[in-house]
Parts: C-alpha cells; structure tokens; sequence
C-alpha cells in the first residue's frame, strides 16, 4: 500500500486560532508528543512573525529529532533566511514557502500581476533551496485559483527544487469532487509534477475539510497537513485523527497507510486540549467524550454481544482503554501507576509522587475515580511546574443576605506567603479581586466557563477562562471538586501563563 505523508502544522495553522496562543515551553511539549505519535512533519511555527516563535521553532528544531521539523516563510528574503535560522540545527529541516496565487488575492490584498508572482514563486523557492534540500511551496487560495495558473506555479517551483508541492483550500471553498478534480488536474497537467509529492491543506468552512482531504488522497495526493483536533484558522483545519482513523478503518476502500501510532492519538487530543484550552466538544469523532459511548438500549444490547456491531473501531487502537480499573481510597501507589500506564502517562518520579498525593486527595472526597477525574488530576498537576504564583488557600463567604467576601494565600515567586481579601458581586469575583490585589497584573476577564468532568455531586468541576492583557489572550484551566477552588486555580493558571509570557518579552 502507498504511505500518505501526515504532516501536522497544530504549532503553526493550530495556534492561529482565535485565543490558542502556546509559549515556547507549551509548544516543545506538544512537539514531544507528536513525536510519539510519529508523524512524519511538523510544522513548527512562522519564525518571522515574532521573536517567541522563532526562539520556539528554534527550541523543537533541537529537540525532536525523528519528524521533519518544518518552518513557514513567505515568499520574502527575510522570511526565508529567518525560517532557515530557526530549523538549521534540525536532524531533517524543511522551508515552506507561501504565496498568494488567486486572482482575488493578487488584485486586492498583493496588488500584482500573475507574470510578478510567478517570478517570484522561482525566484524564493531558488533561494531557500540554497540552505536545504526539502523545499515545500504552496499557491495560498489554490481552490479559487485558475487550474491552468496552478499548473504554472508548480512547474517554476519544482524547477526551481520545490520537493512538496502543497495545494491548499485556504478559506474552506472546495467541495470534494471538485477538489478531487484538482489534484487529479494537477497529475495530469503539470510536466514535472513526478520531481515532488503532492499535498493538500484544508480548512473547514464548510464542514468538509476531512472530506476534501480525503478525497485528495484517494485522486492521489500523498501528503496530508491536518491538526490535532481539526484546530486552527477560523472554523480550524482538517482533523487529524479523523484522516488518519479514516485510511486506517477503510483500507479496503483507500489501499493506503500511515506511520501514525494511532494509540497516542486520545493523549495526544487531551494534551492539546489542556494547554490551548480548546474543550473538545462530546461528539467530536474519534476522541470526543462521546465517541464510544452508547445509550440506546438497542446499542447497548448489541455492544454487550458483539463490539464490532455498533462500533467500527475498538476504542484501544486510538489509546482509549476499552477496561476500567477501579480506583479508590484504598487503591496503591502501583495501581495507580498502572492506571497512568494504560491511560499513557508516563511521569518522572517528582510528578509521580505529587499525582498520587493528588489523587489519595481527591479519593477522599470521591467514592470513585474514573479516567476523566485522572486525567484532570494529571493535567491540574502538570500546570504547578512553571508557576510564578501558585495558589496555597481559598475561603469564601457568601450567600443571599451577606456580601460574598473571599480571602486568598498565594506563595510568591520567593516563597513568600502573600495573603489579601477582597467583596465581590459574587464569590468568583470576589476571590478574582483578592487575587488581582496581590499579584498586581491589569487584565481584563474574556471568557468563564464550567463544565462537569464526570457525573454525579462529587464531580470533579472544570473551569476554563481567558484574560486579555494589551491585546493579548491567555488561557487557563483549573480543576476541583468545589468550584470555587477550580475557578481560583484557573485564573491562576491564566495569570501565570500571563507573567511567563511578560518574563519571556523581557
């Protein structure tokens, strides 16, 4: 069977949704795991588009070792000597360079001619090519594109040592058969097209960004560039989980392949999930909440007598456990490490020994612990490492005749214990002043919400916040039977992410 290409650009089209923002740290972890998860490429980030990114592609280019680490760069000197400068120091580095190619984008955001874009195209593909072999191009808005100009595009390019040629439904337009056309044009039309890979990059305006991808794939298209989630540009990109799944489940259908260790796939969706803080919605395919849960009786019935009659795919092969072991109070350090195991952690013996702390806490307060709890726990966990304040106590006074009042102890970047109290409209604000009162930092509150992690009053409740601080949005994430305190370690979090990213500016 021929092996599609899965080329993961999360860390560049993903973090350009709307309130995705990661700092370098974030992005190495994310790069960490997608490297467990073994796609072929990954696209870093956009080195010219500010001195963060750059220093985290650089960071991943040194770090991960096995992928192709990928840099984007416009169709501009400076962009392509800066995109060389941050994957230099990678095992396998590619430049990817970007130019506008529709009519539409040519007359009114580049303000030239077809004959000065095609010009160019050679003319920066040439000059990447003299820093590295792995050169990718792509026509940006090639769906709105004239074909017969694509075909044109792409001949320069790969004589100008273009090994990828990308084409990509930029703004979502295409509809499958069409863009199935396309690459099959593309195949047919373009002389030299044998020198470089074909590839497709969709997004999902209209809801058929997976669609458009696979249809590529099957016109014959061999390199696929999706994200963790379906994340990124306005309604996101291609998932994918969904693609890989697709040509894994249908091999009868597609007689394709992929490297992609499918079993990473559910840690991999959480662990995005958590640093963006993008809630992966319950009827998400593949790693949404609901996705192999059954409530029709008939379901049920049918499940209980035979897996395969209701579902398609055993939850294991995308690293959900099909078994649950139950975990309590009285549960041991070696259950519980085995229920990591299964569920994909792996943590060193510091955050190992705090997890289960962790988790001998919650089991006080909860009859019994399930996946979802864990993975919360682990998550809430893991956020402590990189805190500059971390929250050490919360109480609360409130109701319908008194005045909510909240007094917080935070310990500080020193290990100073830093206590304060504030009244509020209401509880969270309360304890949201009291916090703001201590660390000092003007932001402004976007975005609260709180959903249940598991069933039942003893849940586990999660909140998901955004602030705004000089145009800039961060994200946190807090977790806790009383939802007080999850919305404390929450804006925390968020607050944290806020003066790492201050620190980091200088």
């Amino acid at each position: 069977m021929d092996k599609v290409i899965i080329f993961d650009t999360t860390l560049r089209d993903g973090e350009q949704a709307a309130g995705g923002t990661l700092n370098a740290q974030e992005k190495l972890e994310i790069a960490r795991q997608l490297e467990k998860l073994n796609v072929d490429v990954i696209e870093a980030g956009f080195p010219i588009s500010s001195p963060g990114d750059f220093e985290a592609v650089r960071l991943i280019a040194r770090e991960i070792r096995t992928p192709i680490i990928c840099a984007l760069a416009r169709a501009a000197p400076k962009d392509i000597d800066r995109a060389w400068e941050s994957v230099k120091e990678a095992e396998h580095p590619r430049i990817h360079v970007f130019l506008s190619s529709s009519d539409i984008h040519l007359g009114y955001q580049l303000k030239k001619s077809r004959e000065e874009v095609l010009h160019t195209a050679g003319e920066m593909v040439a000059r990447a090519k003299k820093y590295t072999d792995d050169i990718e191009f792509s026509p940006m808005d090639a769906s709105r594109t004239e074909p017969e100009y694509i075909y044109q595009i792409l001949k320069a390019v790969i004589d100008a040592g273009a090994t990828t040629v990308n084409i990509p439904d930029t703004v979502g337009y295409a509809i499958p058969d069409e863009f199935g056309r396309l690459i099959e044009g593309i195949l047919n039309n373009v002389p030299n097209i044998n020198q470089a890979i074909v590839s497709v990059h969709c997004h999902d305006d209209l809801g058929l960004a997976v669609a458009n991808s696979l249809e590529s794939v099957k016109r014959g298209a061999r390199q696929v560039e999706c994200t963790i989630n379906g994340i990124g540009e306005r309604a996101g990109n291609a998932s994918l989980e969904e693609i890989v799944m697709a040509i894994r489940t249908r091999k009868d259908f597609f007689n394709l392949t992929t490297d992609v260790n499918t079993t990473q796939i559910y840690k991999t969706s959480r662990l995005v999930s958590e640093l963006t803080g993008f809630v992966v919605q319950p009827n998400k395919a593949i790693v949404g909440a609901n996705a192999f849960r059954h409530e029709s009786g008939i379901h049920q019935d049918g499940i209980i007598k035979m897996p395969i009659t209701y579902e398609i795919m055993d939850p294991r092969t995308v690293g959900i456990p099909a078994s649950s072991l139950v975990l309590g109070k009285l549960s041991g350090r070696h259950a519980f490490k085995e229920r990591l195991a299964e569920l994909g952690y792996s943590l060193s013996k510091a955050d190992f020994d705090r997890a289960f702390s962790a988790f001998k806490e919650l089991a006080d307060k909860k009859k019994g612990i399930t996946d979802r709890d864990i993975e919360s726990l682990i998550a809430e966990e893991l956020r402590t490492v990189s805190e500059v304040y971390h929250l050490d106590r919360v109480q609360i006074s409130c109701g319908d005749r008194g005045i909510p009042t909240a007094s917080v102890m935070l310990i500080g970047p020193e290990g100073q214990v830093l206590a304060d109290a504030a009244l509020g409209a209401g509880p969270v604000d309360a304890v949201y002043k009291a916090i703001n009162r201590i660390v000092g930092v003007p932001n402004v509150l976007t975005e609260f919400a709180v959903k249940s992690v598991t069933e039942g009053i003893d849940a586990i409740g999660e909140v998901l916040i955004r602030i705004e601080s000089k145009g800039i949005t961060y994200t946190g994430r807090g977790a806790d039977t009383d939802i007080i305190v999850a919305s404390a370690k929450a804006y925390m979090n968020a607050l944290n992410r806020l003066l790492a990213a201050k620190k980091a500016a200088g």
